[in-house]
């Protein structure tokens, strides 16, 4: 017999391979047909593969998504915090100009609805705001050089009256050992010669910068009034019309919040000075009017401006009245400080750009921690600005809606 009669009877008897193979398949589908719990109760015996990212739970995997986005964000403004204190002689005349810009805007409104132009008003609103300030620095000038023989004469009496009252008990000290003191002075400077010509050769570098930032603080402020609007425009311009949009409310709502803000610290200021400068009057304190002035313009650094300009004039009424009325004043001091932190920046400056008390506290204290004086001054505006406009940014107006939205 032939090989393909030997294959043709294989395949009819069904003794080869495939068609074995073939037909224990096919009765392995008649038993599964014929019996239906069998596979469920093999079903348990199988393993099943699952994905590795489904063995993770769903809080972790938020988790890490949420934690490398932080992380990202914390080092994209630590970067943008390292720029900005490279550039800080750029950055604070900028940042002052615009709180100034803050307080002089709204009479530059009022002078160009009376029918100025936009140039005319903003010069007539730096020509009032330089006189202000020109009369105050007139007024402080006269005053220190009308009351100076006054203070040194009242500071030797106090001198004296110290000396002779830590002579006495319980203190008995020598004057000898005093004057010998006060005669160290002029030795340590010379010794230290090297030391006192660092701190001039600095104090001129600052007083350098501190010029250089007036100027450009004049600068930006002058063009801040009188084409902000267009500036504001023009970066508008830049955008898509539906984020325009929303640039728009929101800027507008920020720049709202900071006039408020600005207007608020005026007050408070203001409130300080009449304060302590109807106290060093009324004690006879010389310089009441400069230390007045001093504490207005240190207002405008929430809580820790008090403090310094108050031991200064501490300092003045130990030397010219004696510790009874400085003690009398450093009260005072407290007293302010203290309405100054739980009422008059709470309720005023709070109340003005929607803050809650405790907001605007906690947001001094970060800003001096991070930042020290300028952050302390910048921190208040900032939280207000970013609560006001963050709402406007999310915030979608009918024609802001494309056609694919609900």
């Amino acid at each position: 017999m032939t090989d393909d009669g030997v294959t043709k009877e294989r395949i009819a008897r069904g003794t080869g391979v495939n068609e074995q193979i073939a037909r224990g398949a096919a009765v392995r589908e008649l038993d599964r047909v014929s019996e239906p719990g069998r596979e469920q109760a093999d079903a348990p015996d199988r393993q099943v593969m699952v994905p590795e990212q489904n063995r993770v739970p769903s809080w972790l995997q938020t988790g890490a998504a949420w934690s490398w986005r932080l992380l990202l964000l914390a080092i994209a403004i630590y970067l943008i915090a390292r720029v900005l204190g490279i550039l800080y002689i750029v950055v604070v005349p900028c940042v002052a100009a615009l709180l100034l810009t803050a307080v002089l805007q709204p009479l530059t409104h009022r002078l160009r609805r009376a029918g100025l132009s936009a140039l005319a008003a903003t010069w007539v609103t730096l020509l009032i705001a330089a006189v202000v300030l020109g009369g105050l620095v007139l007024l402080v000038a006269n005053r220190v050089s009308a009351d100076y023989p006054t203070v040194l004469a009242e500071a030797k009496h106090t001198t004296a009256q110290v000396q002779s009252w830590l002579a006495g008990p319980p203190f008995h000290v020598k004057n000898s050992n005093v004057q010998k003191f006060l005669n160290n002075i002029p030795s340590y400077l010379s010794k230290h010669k090297s030391l006192v010509e660092g701190t001039v050769v600095t104090g001129g570098k600052i007083a350098t910068e501190f010029f250089g930032g007036l100027v450009l603080m004049l600068f930006v402020t002058f063009f801040l009034i009188k084409d902000g609007e267009r500036i504001w425009n023009w970066l508008l311009g830049a955008m898509r019309t539906q984020t325009a949009r929303r640039m728009d409310r929101a800027g507008h709502a920020s720049w709202l919040v900071l006039v408020y803000y600005m207007r608020g610290t005026v007050a408070v200021a203001a409130i300080h000075a009449v304060v302590i400068g109807l106290a060093l009057w009324i004690m006879g304190v010389p310089l009441a009017v400069p230390l007045a002035v001093l504490v207005f313009v240190a207002a405008f650094v929430p809580l820790v401006g008090l403090l310094v300009a108050g031991a200064l004039a501490i300092l003045v009424t130990l030397a010219t009245k004696g510790w009874v009325d400085a003690v009398i004043l450093l009260g005072i001091l407290i007293i302010e400080d203290q309405l100054e932190a739980h009422l008059l920046q709470p309720q005023v400056v709070g109340k003005m750009i929607r803050l809650h008390p405790l907001a605007v506290i906690l947001s001094l204290a970060v800003g001096g921690v991070l930042a020290g004086i300028p952050g302390a001054v910048v921190a208040v505006p900032i939280v207000a600005v970013i609560t006001r406009a963050l709402p406007e940014l999310r915030r979608s107006e009918p024609e802001d809606l494309t056609p694919d939205d609900p």
